[in-house]
Protein backbone atom coordinates (compact mmCIF):
# COMPACT_ATOMS: atom_id res chain seq x y z
CA UNK A 1 0.00 0.00 0.00
CA UNK A 2 2.59 2.53 0.45
CA UNK A 3 4.05 1.97 -2.87
CA UNK A 4 0.81 4.28 -3.91
CA UNK A 5 2.29 6.83 -1.19
CA UNK A 6 5.84 6.62 -1.63
CA UNK A 7 6.99 9.64 -3.62
CA UNK A 8 5.31 11.75 -1.22
CA UNK A 9 7.49 14.35 0.76
CA UNK A 10 7.59 13.35 4.33
CA UNK A 11 5.96 9.37 3.47
CA UNK A 12 7.26 7.46 6.17
CA UNK A 13 7.44 3.95 7.24
CA UNK A 14 9.02 2.03 10.12
CA UNK A 15 8.70 -1.94 9.08
CA UNK A 16 9.57 -4.02 11.65
CA UNK A 17 10.24 -7.92 11.46
CA UNK A 18 7.61 -9.07 13.65
CA UNK A 19 9.61 -11.68 15.25
CA UNK A 20 10.17 -10.39 18.99
CA UNK A 21 8.45 -7.79 21.06
CA UNK A 22 11.02 -5.46 20.08
CA UNK A 23 9.69 -6.06 16.49
CA UNK A 24 5.89 -6.24 16.79
CA UNK A 25 4.56 -3.05 15.09
CA UNK A 26 4.97 -1.33 12.33
CA UNK A 27 3.96 1.91 11.58
CA UNK A 28 2.68 3.72 8.31
CA UNK A 29 2.54 7.50 8.16
CA UNK A 30 2.21 10.69 5.84
CA UNK A 31 0.52 14.23 5.39
CA UNK A 32 2.18 16.04 8.47
CA UNK A 33 0.91 18.37 10.06
CA UNK A 34 4.09 20.65 10.51
CA UNK A 35 7.70 19.64 9.56
CA UNK A 36 10.98 20.69 10.75
CA UNK A 37 14.36 21.28 9.01
CA UNK A 38 17.34 22.18 11.12
CA UNK A 39 19.95 22.58 8.08
CA UNK A 40 23.66 22.67 8.47
CA UNK A 41 24.70 26.21 9.21
CA UNK A 42 20.77 27.18 10.75
CA UNK A 43 22.05 28.51 14.35
CA UNK A 44 18.88 27.20 16.05
CA UNK A 45 18.54 24.78 19.28
CA UNK A 46 18.22 22.04 17.02
CA UNK A 47 17.18 19.68 20.27
CA UNK A 48 14.93 22.84 21.61
CA UNK A 49 13.00 22.94 18.66
CA UNK A 50 12.75 19.36 18.32
CA UNK A 51 11.43 19.46 22.23
CA UNK A 52 9.21 22.16 20.80
CA UNK A 53 7.41 20.07 17.84
CA UNK A 54 7.28 16.83 20.03
CA UNK A 55 5.18 19.25 22.85
CA UNK A 56 4.37 18.41 26.32
CA UNK A 57 3.29 14.86 27.03
CA UNK A 58 -0.73 13.91 26.90
CA UNK A 59 -2.50 10.40 27.64
CA UNK A 60 -2.80 7.49 25.31
CA UNK A 61 -4.52 4.84 25.24
CA UNK A 62 -3.25 2.12 26.86
CA UNK A 63 -4.06 -1.00 25.06
CA UNK A 64 -2.87 0.65 22.33
CA UNK A 65 0.69 0.77 20.48
CA UNK A 66 3.48 2.22 21.54
CA UNK A 67 3.47 4.84 19.08
CA UNK A 68 -0.03 6.73 18.87
CA UNK A 69 1.03 9.79 17.15
CA UNK A 70 3.29 12.27 17.37
CA UNK A 71 7.02 13.27 15.55
CA UNK A 72 8.87 11.05 12.98
CA UNK A 73 12.56 11.90 11.70
CA UNK A 74 15.94 11.90 10.91
CA UNK A 75 19.13 12.97 13.04
CA UNK A 76 22.06 12.86 10.96
CA UNK A 77 25.17 12.03 12.18
CA UNK A 78 26.23 15.78 11.92
CA UNK A 79 23.43 16.59 14.42
CA UNK A 80 26.30 15.40 16.99
CA UNK A 81 28.35 18.38 15.94
CA UNK A 82 25.62 20.46 17.64
CA UNK A 83 26.30 18.25 21.08
CA UNK A 84 30.16 18.76 20.72
CA UNK A 85 30.85 21.14 18.02
CA UNK A 86 34.06 19.35 16.82
CA UNK A 87 33.63 21.70 13.04
CA UNK A 88 32.62 18.62 11.45
CA UNK A 89 31.87 18.54 7.49
CA UNK A 90 28.35 18.34 5.92
CA UNK A 91 27.37 16.10 3.11
CA UNK A 92 24.88 18.01 0.71
CA UNK A 93 21.97 17.91 0.41
CA UNK A 94 21.25 16.41 4.06
CA UNK A 95 19.58 18.45 6.63
CA UNK A 96 21.00 17.54 10.40
CA UNK A 97 17.57 17.37 11.73
CA UNK A 98 14.58 16.63 9.84
CA UNK A 99 11.25 15.28 10.97
CA UNK A 100 7.43 15.57 10.90
CA UNK A 101 4.40 16.00 12.95
CA UNK A 102 1.62 12.90 12.50
CA UNK A 103 -1.33 13.39 13.84
CA UNK A 104 -2.71 10.27 12.03
CA UNK A 105 -0.78 6.87 10.86
CA UNK A 106 -1.66 3.38 10.70
CA UNK A 107 -0.11 0.85 12.98
CA UNK A 108 0.75 -2.61 11.88
CA UNK A 109 0.59 -5.28 14.80
CA UNK A 110 2.60 -8.12 13.54
CA UNK A 111 1.39 -10.48 16.94
CA UNK A 112 -2.25 -10.51 16.52
CA UNK A 113 -2.33 -9.61 12.60
CA UNK A 114 -3.97 -6.27 12.85
CA UNK A 115 -4.09 -2.78 11.15
CA UNK A 116 -5.15 -0.30 14.07
CA UNK A 117 -5.88 3.29 12.24
CA UNK A 118 -5.42 6.19 14.90
CA UNK A 119 -5.66 9.57 14.65
CA UNK A 120 -8.51 12.41 14.39
CA UNK A 121 -8.19 11.33 10.41
CA UNK A 122 -8.31 7.38 11.26
CA UNK A 123 -11.19 6.60 8.39
CA UNK A 124 -9.50 8.75 5.83
CA UNK A 125 -5.72 6.15 7.20
CA UNK A 126 -7.87 3.02 6.65
CA UNK A 127 -8.74 3.94 3.33
CA UNK A 128 -4.87 4.06 2.65
CA UNK A 129 -4.93 0.19 2.88
CA UNK A 130 -7.04 0.16 -0.59
CA UNK A 131 -4.21 1.19 -2.54
CA UNK A 132 -3.17 -1.63 -4.96
CA UNK A 133 0.21 -3.23 -4.17
CA UNK A 134 2.87 -2.63 -6.64
CA UNK A 135 4.57 -5.31 -8.60
CA UNK A 136 7.92 -6.36 -7.64
CA UNK A 137 10.62 -4.35 -9.39
CA UNK A 138 12.77 -6.18 -12.45
CA UNK A 139 16.33 -6.92 -12.01
CA UNK A 140 18.72 -4.76 -12.17
CA UNK A 141 17.57 -1.85 -9.51
CA UNK A 142 20.89 -0.07 -10.10
CA UNK A 143 22.48 0.77 -13.71
CA UNK A 144 25.73 1.03 -11.84
CA UNK A 145 27.31 0.58 -8.71
CA UNK A 146 30.82 1.62 -7.99
CA UNK A 147 32.93 -0.52 -5.35
CA UNK A 148 35.42 1.29 -2.78
CA UNK A 149 39.58 0.56 -3.19
CA UNK A 150 39.85 -1.73 -0.88
CA UNK A 151 43.37 -1.47 0.01
CA UNK A 152 42.67 2.06 1.21
CA UNK A 153 40.34 0.73 3.28
CA UNK A 154 42.41 -1.72 4.79
CA UNK A 155 45.17 1.15 4.89
CA UNK A 156 42.68 2.94 7.24
CA UNK A 157 42.35 0.55 9.36
CA UNK A 158 46.16 0.27 9.60
CA UNK A 159 46.50 3.11 10.79
CA UNK A 160 43.44 3.89 13.34
CA UNK A 161 45.07 0.52 14.56
CA UNK A 162 48.74 2.40 14.81
CA UNK A 163 46.71 5.35 16.73
CA UNK A 164 45.44 3.04 19.01
CA UNK A 165 48.82 1.51 19.41
CA UNK A 166 49.81 5.22 20.66
CA UNK A 167 46.93 5.70 23.28
CA UNK A 168 45.41 7.97 21.12
CA UNK A 169 41.52 6.21 21.46
CA UNK A 170 40.49 2.43 22.34
CA UNK A 171 38.17 2.00 18.92
CA UNK A 172 36.68 3.70 15.86
CA UNK A 173 34.50 2.71 13.78
CA UNK A 174 35.22 2.89 10.01
CA UNK A 175 33.22 2.84 7.02
CA UNK A 176 33.29 2.39 3.58
CA UNK A 177 31.17 3.92 0.49
CA UNK A 178 29.52 2.04 -2.70
CA UNK A 179 28.06 4.70 -4.65
CA UNK A 180 25.79 4.32 -8.04
CA UNK A 181 22.43 5.07 -10.16
CA UNK A 182 19.51 3.28 -10.19
CA UNK A 183 18.06 1.82 -13.29
CA UNK A 184 15.83 4.57 -15.39
CA UNK A 185 12.35 4.50 -14.17
CA UNK A 186 13.45 2.74 -10.98
CA UNK A 187 12.73 4.05 -7.38
CA UNK A 188 14.33 3.80 -3.99
CA UNK A 189 11.24 2.54 -2.41
CA UNK A 190 11.67 -0.28 -4.56
CA UNK A 191 14.68 -0.95 -2.60
CA UNK A 192 12.60 -0.89 0.56
CA UNK A 193 10.30 -3.65 -1.17
CA UNK A 194 12.86 -5.99 -2.10
CA UNK A 195 15.14 -5.73 1.30
CA UNK A 196 11.58 -6.38 3.20
CA UNK A 197 10.76 -9.05 0.82
CA UNK A 198 14.23 -10.44 1.63
CA UNK A 199 14.90 -10.21 5.47
CA UNK A 200 13.07 -7.15 7.10
CA UNK A 201 15.34 -6.30 9.90
CA UNK A 202 13.74 -5.29 13.65
CA UNK A 203 14.33 -1.20 12.92
CA UNK A 204 13.84 -0.70 9.08
CA UNK A 205 12.52 2.14 7.96
CA UNK A 206 11.86 4.13 4.54
CA UNK A 207 11.68 8.22 4.42
CA UNK A 208 10.55 10.37 1.19
CA UNK A 209 11.79 14.17 1.54
CA UNK A 210 11.85 16.58 -1.29
CA UNK A 211 14.38 15.47 -3.50
CA UNK A 212 15.99 12.69 -1.60
CA UNK A 213 15.00 9.66 0.16
CA UNK A 214 16.21 7.23 2.71
CA UNK A 215 16.01 3.34 3.07
CA UNK A 216 17.23 1.53 5.97
CA UNK A 217 17.16 -2.20 6.71
CA UNK A 218 19.21 -1.70 10.48
CA UNK A 219 18.58 -4.42 13.24
CA UNK A 220 20.17 -2.25 15.77
CA UNK A 221 17.91 -0.18 18.37
CA UNK A 222 19.59 3.28 19.25
CA UNK A 223 17.52 4.49 22.45
CA UNK A 224 14.00 3.66 23.27
CA UNK A 225 12.37 5.15 26.51
CA UNK A 226 8.88 3.95 27.97
CA UNK A 227 6.37 5.75 29.91
CA UNK A 228 5.80 3.60 33.49
CA UNK A 229 3.69 5.03 35.55
CA UNK A 230 5.31 8.55 36.46
CA UNK A 231 9.20 7.68 35.43
CA UNK A 232 10.66 7.08 32.08
CA UNK A 233 12.36 4.04 31.42
CA UNK A 234 15.24 4.00 28.62
CA UNK A 235 17.08 1.33 26.62
CA UNK A 236 19.98 1.38 24.47
CA UNK A 237 20.70 -1.91 22.29
CA UNK A 238 24.19 -1.46 21.46
CA UNK A 239 25.25 -3.89 18.87
CA UNK A 240 29.46 -4.47 18.32
CA UNK A 241 31.00 -7.82 17.13
CA UNK A 242 30.11 -9.33 13.66
CA UNK A 243 30.83 -13.11 11.80
CA UNK A 244 29.11 -13.93 8.46
CA UNK A 245 26.43 -16.62 8.54
CA UNK A 246 27.31 -19.82 7.77
CA UNK A 247 26.36 -22.05 4.49
CA UNK A 248 25.15 -24.75 6.45
CA UNK A 249 23.59 -25.32 10.18
CA UNK A 250 26.87 -26.82 11.32
CA UNK A 251 28.82 -24.04 9.77
CA UNK A 252 26.90 -21.11 11.24
CA UNK A 253 26.69 -23.07 14.51
CA UNK A 254 30.51 -23.46 14.55
CA UNK A 255 30.60 -19.56 13.52
CA UNK A 256 28.10 -18.35 16.29
CA UNK A 257 30.06 -19.85 18.88
CA UNK A 258 33.12 -18.36 17.70
CA UNK A 259 31.49 -14.95 17.76
CA UNK A 260 30.22 -15.60 21.22
CA UNK A 261 33.76 -16.77 22.19
CA UNK A 262 35.75 -14.38 20.60
CA UNK A 263 37.92 -11.92 23.01
CA UNK A 264 38.00 -9.18 20.46
CA UNK A 265 35.00 -8.95 19.89
CA UNK A 266 33.61 -8.99 23.30
CA UNK A 267 36.22 -6.43 24.03
CA UNK A 268 34.58 -4.52 21.41
CA UNK A 269 31.17 -4.80 22.69
CA UNK A 270 32.46 -4.16 26.15
CA UNK A 271 33.92 -0.57 25.39
CA UNK A 272 30.61 0.44 23.45
CA UNK A 273 28.52 -0.87 26.30
CA UNK A 274 30.99 1.05 29.29
CA UNK A 275 30.34 4.66 26.33
CA UNK A 276 26.36 3.96 26.56
CA UNK A 277 26.50 3.66 30.16
CA UNK A 278 28.37 6.39 30.09
CA UNK A 279 26.14 8.72 27.98
CA UNK A 280 22.94 7.05 29.71
CA UNK A 281 24.18 8.31 33.01
CA UNK A 282 23.98 11.71 31.72
CA UNK A 283 20.64 12.63 31.93
CA UNK A 284 19.56 9.41 34.62
CA UNK A 285 18.75 9.06 38.18
CA UNK A 286 22.32 7.80 39.94
CA UNK A 287 22.22 4.48 40.48
CA UNK A 288 19.72 3.55 37.76
CA UNK A 289 22.02 2.71 35.15
CA UNK A 290 21.57 -1.68 34.74
CA UNK A 291 22.95 -4.09 32.18
CA UNK A 292 20.69 -6.76 32.01
CA UNK A 293 22.02 -8.48 29.04
CA UNK A 294 25.75 -8.98 27.69
CA UNK A 295 26.78 -10.65 24.51
CA UNK A 296 23.77 -11.77 23.48
CA UNK A 297 24.34 -13.38 19.56
CA UNK A 298 21.41 -12.68 17.57
CA UNK A 299 21.33 -14.00 13.77
CA UNK A 300 20.16 -11.36 10.81
CA UNK A 301 20.24 -12.83 7.28
CA UNK A 302 23.93 -12.09 6.06
CA UNK A 303 25.59 -11.80 9.74
CA UNK A 304 25.18 -12.73 13.36
CA UNK A 305 26.30 -10.00 16.19
CA UNK A 306 26.84 -9.49 19.47
CA UNK A 307 24.32 -7.41 21.07
CA UNK A 308 23.79 -5.75 24.83
CA UNK A 309 21.36 -4.02 26.26
CA UNK A 310 21.67 -1.23 28.80
CA UNK A 311 18.76 0.47 30.47
CA UNK A 312 18.18 3.03 33.32
CA UNK A 313 15.56 5.65 34.28
CA UNK A 314 15.59 8.89 33.31
CA UNK A 315 16.15 11.66 36.09
CA UNK A 316 12.58 13.31 36.93
CA UNK A 317 12.04 16.33 34.68
CA UNK A 318 14.12 14.72 31.51
CA UNK A 319 12.31 13.63 28.55
CA UNK A 320 13.36 11.17 25.48
CA UNK A 321 14.64 14.69 23.95
CA UNK A 322 17.24 15.29 26.33
CA UNK A 323 18.58 11.58 26.51
CA UNK A 324 18.88 11.92 22.61
CA UNK A 325 21.33 14.92 23.15
CA UNK A 326 23.37 13.43 26.07
CA UNK A 327 23.59 10.43 23.74
CA UNK A 328 23.97 11.20 20.17
CA UNK A 329 25.15 9.93 18.03
CA UNK A 330 25.58 6.26 18.81
CA UNK A 331 28.38 4.85 20.42
CA UNK A 332 28.09 1.76 18.36
CA UNK A 333 29.30 3.96 15.28
CA UNK A 334 31.78 6.22 16.66
CA UNK A 335 33.86 4.82 19.08
CA UNK A 336 35.82 5.06 22.46
CA UNK A 337 36.65 7.61 23.80
CA UNK A 338 33.77 9.11 21.65
CA UNK A 339 35.02 12.97 20.93
CA UNK A 340 38.69 12.04 19.77
CA UNK A 341 37.13 8.94 18.27
CA UNK A 342 34.80 11.23 16.04
CA UNK A 343 38.07 13.21 15.41
CA UNK A 344 39.55 10.97 13.48
CA UNK A 345 36.35 9.65 11.48
CA UNK A 346 36.25 13.10 10.53
CA UNK A 347 40.01 12.46 9.35
CA UNK A 348 39.33 9.15 7.14
CA UNK A 349 36.09 9.34 6.37
CA UNK A 350 33.54 11.85 4.38
CA UNK A 351 30.82 13.85 5.75
CA UNK A 352 28.24 10.71 6.64
CA UNK A 353 25.01 12.96 7.13
CA UNK A 354 22.63 10.39 7.49
CA UNK A 355 24.16 7.24 7.95
CA UNK A 356 25.44 6.20 11.77
CA UNK A 357 22.71 8.77 12.51
CA UNK A 358 19.32 7.92 13.48
CA UNK A 359 15.68 7.33 11.98
CA UNK A 360 13.26 8.16 15.42
CA UNK A 361 9.64 8.38 16.72
CA UNK A 362 8.73 10.53 19.70
CA UNK A 363 5.12 9.91 21.01
CA UNK A 364 2.78 12.31 22.24
CA UNK A 365 3.00 10.30 26.06
CA UNK A 366 6.53 10.65 26.40
CA UNK A 367 7.83 7.40 24.37
CA UNK A 368 10.79 7.32 22.03
CA UNK A 369 11.82 4.94 19.71
CA UNK A 370 15.27 4.73 17.46
CA UNK A 371 17.46 3.52 15.05
CA UNK A 372 20.89 3.25 14.37
CA UNK A 373 21.06 3.81 10.53
CA UNK A 374 23.70 1.24 9.91
CA UNK A 375 22.55 -1.77 6.45
CA UNK A 376 21.31 1.81 4.78
CA UNK A 377 21.10 3.83 1.34
CA UNK A 378 21.04 7.82 0.75
CA UNK A 379 19.68 8.74 -2.45
CA UNK A 380 19.51 12.38 -4.04
CA UNK A 381 17.68 13.50 -7.13
CA UNK A 382 19.35 14.80 -10.18
CA UNK A 383 18.25 15.41 -13.94
CA UNK A 384 19.05 11.60 -15.02
CA UNK A 385 16.89 9.97 -12.46
CA UNK A 386 18.20 8.93 -8.74
CA UNK A 387 21.86 8.44 -7.48
CA UNK A 388 22.58 6.57 -3.90
CA UNK A 389 25.23 5.88 -1.86
CA UNK A 390 25.21 3.27 0.54
CA UNK A 391 27.80 2.64 3.25
CA UNK A 392 29.12 -0.33 6.03
CA UNK A 393 31.70 -0.11 8.42
CA UNK A 394 32.89 -1.86 11.56
CA UNK A 395 34.47 -1.13 14.92
CA UNK A 396 38.24 -1.07 14.65
CA UNK A 397 40.19 -2.52 17.80
CA UNK A 398 44.07 -2.77 18.47
CA UNK A 399 44.51 -6.30 17.18
CA UNK A 400 41.94 -5.66 14.26
CA UNK A 401 43.49 -7.51 11.28
CA UNK A 402 42.95 -4.96 8.04
CA UNK A 403 41.93 -7.43 5.79
CA UNK A 404 39.58 -9.27 8.07
CA UNK A 405 37.52 -5.77 8.50
CA UNK A 406 37.41 -4.93 5.33
CA UNK A 407 35.90 -8.47 4.70
CA UNK A 408 33.21 -7.34 7.67
CA UNK A 409 32.14 -4.60 5.81
CA UNK A 410 31.38 -6.80 2.75
CA UNK A 411 29.46 -9.12 4.70
CA UNK A 412 27.28 -6.26 5.70
CA UNK A 413 26.19 -4.50 2.83
CA UNK A 414 25.65 -7.99 0.71
CA UNK A 415 22.03 -7.67 1.20
CA UNK A 416 21.79 -4.04 -0.07
CA UNK A 417 24.09 -4.60 -2.76
CA UNK A 418 22.29 -7.78 -3.58
CA UNK A 419 18.89 -6.01 -3.58
CA UNK A 420 19.89 -3.23 -5.73
CA UNK A 421 21.23 -5.65 -7.87
CA UNK A 422 19.91 -8.96 -7.79
CA UNK A 423 22.24 -11.77 -9.80
CA UNK A 424 23.57 -9.07 -12.45
CA UNK A 425 26.23 -7.51 -9.76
Amino acid sequence: MLSAFADEPYAVCLLSDGAAERGRWSYLARGPSETLTIAPGDPADAFAALKALVGPPKPVDPAGPPFQGGVIGLASYELGDRVEQLGLGRLPPWPDLVCGRYETLLAFDHHRREVLAIGPRAEDALAWLDAPPAPAPPDPLAAEVQTPCPSAHEAAVAEIVARIAAGEIFQANLARSWTGRLAYGRRPFELFQRLAAASVAPFAAYLRLPSVALVSNSPERFLRVTPDGGALIAETRPIKGTAPRGATPAEDERLVGALAASEKDRAENLMIVDLMRNDLSRVSTPGTVRVPSLFAVERFANVSHLVSTVTATLAPGRTAIDLLAAAFPPGSITGAPKVQAMKVIAELEPPRGPFFGAMFWAGCDGAFDSNVLIRSAAFAEDGDGWRFEARAGGGIVADSDPVGERRETEAKIAAVLGALGGDSL
